[in-house]
């Protein structure tokens, strides 16, 4: 028989256990309506998720938004409940400052980095050395800011800008060899009309970077320095992705001669449109265009920029024809891109057997930017043509000085 001294143990022992289970139980339930409150995101909810978790430190952090009265109370709360919310002491330094505490202010922020190495303590800092108009500490902060870029900081090279619209001393201050840096300040500069800056930034991006990453936003680079007619830049960074094999082209003037591959996206490849009743496609025989006789009067069918030295050239090119009489208007032609005045122009396509033609041209100073045509411009008292081209070959070579 059980002694009753060890049954009383033995159930004072089950109520026991019987009673922490039921405090876990109502604690965890007090935790969950806490909760349930404190989502609710309102002032009211809030104050009552505190009173039934006065220990909820983020509590406090969320309630200081809506309390500003007492934000720096609330904050200071946070913090003593979790010593390592830098967020929270970036909201407390931003009140100190504008209570012009600036001494405290400070001190706030640079505990924010401490405890937090993030980009976020970095940004903050920036940009209250930037209000503080402490120039040094701003480019400090600014570039530490930089060395830890998070998804989107277009707004530091916005608060860059500011500090200075030279986008040299801005690179010269910030720049680094972090391609999650490098691709956002390229997108920046682009949308600030910047490609002189752009050009000296991009091949950084190359070496640090790869093709799928980072092709396309280099495409759009090189395009850019076309449009702006940047031809030095554009050639430099063009010459330097088939450098590093970002993309298979051709040394050859012009690039993809053949049309043996489909072209990239790049003025410095093909560009080959469509238009109703026209239709061209790159292929093993060269580029095949369809015309059915209902493609506009004047429309471009294929063309390409090119870089050029100042000097005499010859371009020759190997086509035949079907059903496409003499005199009809397709013509090569190579404009200066800056001016868009012809500077040669070839006879009409025009032969039912594969024909070797070519014609001469010169570049003069300070046109080194060309663009290279394919046109079709219904000459006068002629019907629409219907019928097949198909270019084979195409070269640009210089010719000897005399």
């Amino acid at each position: 028989m059980m002694h009753p001294l060890r049954r009383t143990v033995g159930y004072a022992l089950r109520i026991i256990i019987f009673g922490a289970c039921c405090l876990g139980i109502w604690s965890s339930l007090e935790l969950a309506r806490a909760d349930y409150l404190f989502k609710q995101d309102t002032e009211a909810s809030i104050r009552s998720a505190i009173r039934l978790a006065p220990d909820g430190w983020d509590y406090y952090m969320r309630l200081a938004q809506f309390d500003q009265a007492h934000a720096q109370e609330l904050l200071t709360n946070s913090l003593s409940l979790n010593r390592y919310d830098a967020q929270a002491d970036i909201e407390l330094g931003l009140q100190y400052e504008a209570d012009g505490d600036f001494g405290r202010a400070e001190k706030q922020l640079l505990q924010a980095y401490e405890v937090d190495h993030t980009y976020l303590p970095r940004w903050s800092l920036a940009n209250y050395y930037f209000r503080r108009d402490n120039m040094p500490a701003f480019w400090a902060w600014a570039r530490s800011a930089a060395d830890m870029p998070a998804d989107d900081i277009g707004s530091l090279f916005e608060l860059c800008w500011r500090a200075s619209p030279d986008p040299s001393k801005i690179t010269a201050a910030i720049l680094n060899e972090k391609p999650e840096m490098l691709r956002q300040y390229i997108r920046f500069l682009l949308a600030t009309d910047q490609p002189g800056a752009v050009a000296n930034v991009a091949p950084h991006l190359v070496r640090t970077s790869n093709p799928e990453a980072d092709l396309g936003l280099l495409f759009g680079v090189v395009n850019r320095l076309i449009a702006v007619n940047d031809a030095s830049a554009a050639n430099a960074l063009w010459h330097l992705l088939i450098e590093k094999r970002w993309v298979n082209a051709d040394q050859t003037i012009p690039n993809n001669a053949n049309f043996q591959r489909g072209p990239l996206p790049v003025s410095f490849d093909w560009s080959i449109p469509e238009y109703q009743g026209l239709h061209s496609w790159p292929g093993s025989s060269g580029l095949e265009t369809e015309f059915t006789g209902s493609q506009p009067e004047d429309c471009l069918i294929a063309e390409q920029a090119v870089t050029l030295k100042p000097g005499n050239y010859s371009m020759s090119f190997s086509y035949r024809t079907s059903g496409i009489p003499p005199g009809t208007g397709i013509r090569w032609q190579v404009l200066d891109a800056r001016s868009n005045a012809v500077l040669a122009e070839s006879p009409d396509l025009s032969s039912e057997e594969l024909k070797y033609s070519g014609m001469g041209f010169m570049v003069p100073p300070g046109a080194s930017l060309l663009r290279l045509r394919l046109t079709y411009r219904r000459t006068l008292g002629t019907m629409h043509i219907s019928g097949t081209l198909d270019v084979q070959s195409t070269q640009i070579q210089p010719l000897p000085k005399s």
